[in-house]
Formats: structure tokens, C-alpha cells, sequence
């Protein structure tokens, strides 16, 4: 062989070797035979609360030295994941059996953290090549047989990884403690204790794409979705009774009422249709003017940001477990759609008046940045008080503010700018009279807390199935719901919001009282009052307790259910609105 062959076919080898490391990488999760596989433990947390995490290693597990925190983005640190890593070697397809991971003497305070993350049934996370498992720190043994002894308390100290595995990836990984292999910690005494592990690698044939299903496929099960569709069919029928009930309760009327006005003469047209009666006064501008811009501009940003959410779940960017993920899209989209928040006041107070929009777009800004900022400060004490993952560090608050002054308010003002100049004059059938009308007195069951019960309490009924559902997955760890029927849900509830404002603006307006418009935002957004009173009855339902648990379920459910009410409330006015406008339109010219 020549040297010049020889030189070629090394540069062929080196060729095909860098090649081969260039297709296997934990970029495109594709590896060699003995290729280490990324492993970083994440954090440890009682089973019942599952906002109160802490770093896997504030117990005294083995530790690697150094101990390195990965680089997280800002959606993983706001989910309260703290990635590091860990002295746990799976590489691609080699198995292990019984290998020692440490030996590590245990003095008595260590013990007394390990026995008391045990008594509160601890759980560890750790995610392989992105994939999130679980296991728990020890487990009790009560004797049942003699009430005198105390109970037993023993530490896992081996685990036992089984890894399933397709072609050149990594499909499928479980962690399994051995009870067999436990260590006493019921005593404060020091012990030496040899923690090891064991990895099982078998082959399978589902596909890559597929591997984060079995994450979301409790709400697959038969009796899940047979759960789903009795709550569909529910506010299914209550949406047909209530347009049942809206058809020929109302609109019958109302047709009379439109064909009295239309024909008969001024004197008895007064006496018989109460709202033909307040034509002068019903598109008079509502109290606070500016307040009740910045409530629609902030519900159609919020609603616009909801929208985007379920448009990034059918494209597939959003899925169970994908770290930060959520957050990152709930940072980013909030600061996107602050344009819709600041166009949608500005553009809506010019129809009142040319000046003074400024004012509305500063408190669309507010309205729901400046409660989350509140609530949100508060749940960061109470978790740094725990030292818990969920305290967000200084760097982070920093990104956040950042975020907010740089880019949502430049937009904010942006949206403001184009309102303006693109700027319409409020369309009303009716002239407003110059002097309002007096109200009559109204029973009570005519006045507002009465409407907002009542239009709160049937859209709350149609959806309080699937929104067991979907506490169970906001406060648990499975994902009992799908986006598909959330979306459905979310529809029904839009639908049953407008259905039910336009039938109590109508009954308000048959009364002669013209005050709907804050009326139709309020009885429009009752329905999260509901929501957040059944966030209190879950929470007291459930396992979860203590404070950080307590106050972090009550915190997060009151901006989830605050950001619904101003959603639902705009959605409420517009088809009130609507509904006003047309009536008006029809009547006969005075």
C-alpha cells in the first residue's frame, strides 16, 4: 500500500468519526453505544404540596465536587426548576449492576433531615436526556400488631434506573428504590451508609416522536374520557336551555316590543316597553371612564394571550413536562400582546373623548401587571422564608423587570399611539339626553349582586366538571385533561358569558335602569368569583397544607381567576353592546 493510499484512507476514517460524533449528541438526542447520556437531578418536595420544592441537594445526598447548576432559561427558574449535576453515570446502553455511587458517613443532623423529608414522604425529580422521572427518599413501617411502638423510618440506598430505549435514543426512563436495600434512620446517630445503583437498558419499538405521552395519557384513560364528555354534555344541554329560555322568554318579547314601537302611538308605546323609555339615556358614557377602557383594553389582551396559548398547543410547542416552557410563553406573549391592551384603550376612549386616553393606557398597563406584581412579591417572601426552588433570585427579577420596562411598555405605549390616531366616533342609534334619567327603585332581586350571582352561577355549573380537572393538574402531578377539551370548555364558557349578559342586560333594561355597561363587565366576569371560591374548596378537599402550600394556592388561583373575570367582563359588554345597539336600531325614528 502506497503512502498516498494509506493517507487517503485515514482521512476517510477520521471523516466517518467525525461524522459519527457530529450525528450523535444530546442536541438531537441521538447516541452511541457507551455516549454519556445528560443527567441532572432537580429538586426534592413533599408528595401532597407540590409548590413546596427544594434543591435535591439541600438533603445530604452524594454530591458531585464541584456541584454545578445548569444554565436555565427564565420560564425554568419561574417553574422552580434548579437542574445540577449529579454523580449518577447512565451512559447510552451499557447496563449496571450494583454500582457504588458513594459511601458517605451520615452524622446526626443529616440523619434528622433524611428522617424528616421521609415522615413528610419526599419525593426526587431528575431528567434524563429532558425526560422528567421520580422517585422517593425511604418509606415508614408502622407495626399494626402493638400501638406502644413507634413507627420505623428507613432511607433508600440504592435505585435502581431501567432505561428503554429505540435504535440510537432514549425513549422511556423510571427509577425504582429497592425496600430491600433501606438503612435505619429512626435514631439521631451517625452511620456510614454505601449508597449505589443499578441501570437496566431493554429495547422497545415506539417511536421518539411519542416518548412524552405516557406523560398525559392518565387523561386517555376510558374513565377520564368518559368523565370528559359527561362535562361536555352538560354545558352542552345548559347552553341549549338557556337559549331555549333566551328565545322564548326574551326575544318573544322583545319582537313584540320592536313591532309596538314600530306601530303603535308615542303615549302607549311609554307605558308598555321600559326600555323604548331610556332611549336618551342608555348610551350615556360610563362612570369612570378611563377605568372601564383599561378593563376592555387588558380583557382583549388577555384574551388575545389565551388564544396564542391554544394556537402554540395545536402547533406543538407546548406539551406536558417541557421545562419552562409555559412560563417563557406566558412572559413573552404577555409583553407582546400589551399592544392589543394599549390600542384597544386608547382606540375605545376616543370614542368618548380625544383627550385623556393616556390615562386609560396607563392603567391598562396596571390593571392586571400591577395585582400579579403584588401577589407575586408576596408568594416570593413566603418562599425564600422556606428556601424553597419557587423563590425567584435577584438575577431573575432583574430579567422580569427588564422585560417589562424595555419592551411591554414601549408596546403598550405603541398600541396607545395607534388607537389614537386611528381614532372612531362612538356609533349610537339614540341621541343621549342631556340630563340622565332617574332610576326607579328595583327589588332586590333585580340589582347587581342578584344578576351577578345568577349569571355566575349557571356558566360556573357548565364547566365545574373539567375544572376539577384542571385543578387536579395545576396542583398535582398528572395531567388529567386535554388541551382539545380545554379548548372546547373555553368556547362553551365564552358562549354561555355572552348568552346570559345579553339576557340581563335586557331584564335591566326593561326596568328602565340605563347603568348596564359596568353592570354587563361585572355580571360578564362573576363567573371567576365561582372559579376562585372552588379553588378554596379544592384546596380544602385535598392533601396539600402548610403556608407556602396555602398561600401559593390561593396567590396563583386569584391572578388565574382575576385575569378570567377581565376577560369574561369584556366579552360580557361587547355582546351587551351588541345586543343594545340593535335593539335601539330598530325602533322607530322619534
Amino acid at each position: 500500500m502506497s503512502k498516498m493510499e494509506a493517507l487517503k484512507i485515514s482521512l476517510i476514517l477520521l471523516l466517518l468519526t467525525n461524522l459519527r460524533s457530529i450525528t450523535s449528541s444530546p442536541d438531537n438526542h441521538r447516541y452511541n453505544v457507551g455516549n454519556q447520556v445528560p443527567l441532572f437531578v432537580n429538586k426534592v418536595g413533599p408528595v401532597n404540596n407540590p409548590s413546596e420544592t427544594y434543591q435535591y441537594y439541600a438533603l445530604p445526598f452524594c454530591h458531585p465536587d464541584p456541584v454545578v447548576q445548569k444554565k436555565e432559561s427564565l420560564g425554568e427558574v419561574l417553574s422552580g426548576d434548579r437542574l445540577t449535576n449529579a454523580l449518577y453515570k447512565l451512559n447510552f446502553r451499557e447496563n449496571k449492576i450494583a454500582e457504588t455511587l458513594c459511601h458517605k458517613k451520615l452524622e446526626g443532623d443529616d440523619v434528622a433531615k433524611f428522617r424528616d423529608a421521609v415522615m413528610n414522604d419526599f419525593y426526587f425529580q431528575m431528567y434524563y436526556d429532558d425526560l422528567p422521572f421520580w422517585g422517593f427518599v425511604g418509606k415508614i413501617e408502622e407495626d399494626s400488631w402493638t400501638l406502644e411502638e413507634a413507627p420505623k423510618y428507613f432511607l433508600f440506598k440504592h435505585v435502581r434506573f431501567d432505561v428503554l430505549y429505540n435504535g440510537d435514543q432514549v425513549i422511556e426512563v423510571r427509577a425504582f428504590s429497592d425496600p430491600d436495600q433501606v438503612v435505619d434512620i429512626t435514631e439521631d446517630v451517625g452511620i456510614d451508609v454505601k449508597f449505589t445503583y443499578s441501570v437496566t437498558w431493554n429495547a422497545t419499538s415506539a417511536a421518539f416522536e411519542t416518548r412524552m405521552d405516557r406523560y398525559s395519557r392518565a387523561s386517555s384513560l376510558p374513565i377520564q374520557q368518559q368523565i370528559h364528555w359527561f362535562s361536555f354534555i352538560n354545558s352542552i344541554i345548559i347552553i341549549m336551555l338557556l337559549m331555549g329560555l333566551l328565545t322564548l322568554l326574551f326575544m318573544r318579547r322583545l319582537k313584540n316590543d320592536l313591532t309596538m314601537c314600530s306601530t303603535g302611538d308615542d303615549e302607549e308605546e311609554d307605558k308598555e316597553v321600559g326600555w323604548k323609555y331610556i332611549h336618551g339615556d342608555v348610551f350615556r358614557y360610563p362612570q369612570n371612564k378611563s377605568l372601564f377602557c383599561a378593563v376592555m383594553g387588558t380583557g382583549t389582551q388577555l384574551l388575545t394571550l389565551v388564544c396564542c396559548l391554544f394556537v402554540l398547543v395545536c402547533l406543538g410547542v407546548l406539551y406536558p413536562y417541557n421545562r419552562g416552557t409555559l412560563c417563557t410563553a406566558l412572559v413573552t406573549l404577555y409583553s407582546l400582546t400589551s399592544v392589543v391592551a394599549g390600542y384597544t384603550a386608547a382606540s375605545f376612549h376616543c370614542q368618548f373623548a380625544e383627550t385623556g386616553w393616556e390615562r386609560s393606557v396607563l392603567l391598562a398597563g396596571i390593571m392586571y401587571a400591577g395585582p400579579l406584581f403584588v401577589i407575586g412579591s408576596v408568594l416570593n417572601v413566603v418562599a425564600v422564608s422556606y428556601g424553597a426552588t419557587a423563590a425567584l433570585p435577584f438575577s431573575t427579577i432583574m430579567a422580569i423587570i427588564l422585560i417589562y420596562g424595555f419592551l411591554t411598555i414601549p408596546l403598550l405605549a405603541l398600541g396607545g399611539v395607534i388607537g389614537y390616531l386611528f381614532r372612531s366616533e362612538f356609533y349610537a342609534p339614540c341621541a343621549t339626553k342631556r340630563y340622565s334619567r332617574e332610576i326607579p327603585p328595583l327589588a332586590w332581586y333585580r340589582k347587581t349582586p342578584c344578576q351577578m350571582f345568577l349569571g355566575g352561577f349557571l356558566s360556573f355549573s357548565a364547566i365545574v366538571l373539567e375544572l376539577q380537572h384542571l385543578y387536579a393538574s395545576l396542583w398535582g402531578y398528572k395531567i388529567l385533561t386535554l388541551p382539545s377539551i380545554l379548548f372546547i370548555m373555553f368556547i362553551i364558557l365564552i358562549l354561555l358569558t355572552a348568552i346570559l349578559s345579553v339576557g340581563l342586560t335586557y331584564i335591566q333594561l326593561s326596568v328602565e335602569d340605563h347603568e348596564w355597561w359596568w353592570r354587563s363587565v361585572l355580571c360578564g366576569g362573576s363567573a371567576a368569583i365561582f372559579m376562585f371560591a372552588y379553588s378554596i374548596y379544592f384546596y380544602a378537599r385535598s392533601s396539600m397544607n402548610g403556608l407556602l402550600q396555602l398561600s401559593f394556592v390561593i396567590g396563583y388561583n386569584a391572578c388565574m381567576c382575576y385575569a378570567f373575570f377581565l376577560m369574561l367582563g369584556t366579552i360580557g359588554f361587547h355582546s351587551s353592546l351588541m345586543f343594545v345597539r340593535y335593539i335601539y336600531r330598530a325602533v322607530k325614528s322619534e
